[in-house]
């Protein structure tokens, strides 16, 4: 997974999990029925606007609240490919790279408007704006948690780990 490329999304600061999937819809961990209800509170109509492969480019702080791993799996199963914001959530940091879903810390992120393109290039760490041109430097993943997106998250890592891959 070398470069990303997607329509943006704006939210704003301090999205926490239940933004991003709604505690009534916890009684199921399947992916593609998290997925129907992704982002649902903050905008009803998200899901059937967004196409796969598009990027949420929200304000600081995404991903607070509570820990529920529900959050990142519904966001990457709705098609989202990646989030952009100027800092995440610790726990939701960790859980969206256990994940398999990209993210990257970028104090610019709001400078990027909803309905424009950006494309990620994390062997170069750079987000460009398509729509405008304007490149952007992204604080660097370490190494092992861009191994982690490349297997898919953490237990596909395992697992190929533990064959030897």
């Amino acid at each position: 997974m070398q470069k990303i490329e997607g329509k943006v999304w704006n939210f704003g600061k301090d999205v926490d999990t239940d933004l991003i999937i709604a505690a009534r819809y916890l009684n199921t961990s399947v992916p593609e029925e998290l997925a129907k209800h992704v982002m649902e509170d903050a905008d009803p109509e998200f899901v059937s606007k967004m196409s796969k492969g598009d990027i949420i480019v929200a304000d600081e702080n995404f991903g607070c609240g509570s820990s529920r791993e529900h959050a990142p799996i519904a966001l990457k199963a709705a098609g989202v490919a990646a989030i952009v914001a100027p800092t995440f959530a610790r726990i939701f940091y960790r859980n969206a790279f256990n994940m398999g879903l990209p993210i990257f810390e970028l104090p610019q992120s709001m400078e990027i408007k909803e309905g424009e393109s950006i494309s990620i290039d994390m062997k170069e760490g750079t987000i460009t704006n398509t729509t405008t041109g304007k490149s952007y430097s992204f604080t660097a993943i370490p190494e092992f948690m861009q191994e982690l997106l490349n297997a898919g998250g953490l237990m596909n890592y395992a697992a190929l780990e533990a064959q030897g891959k």
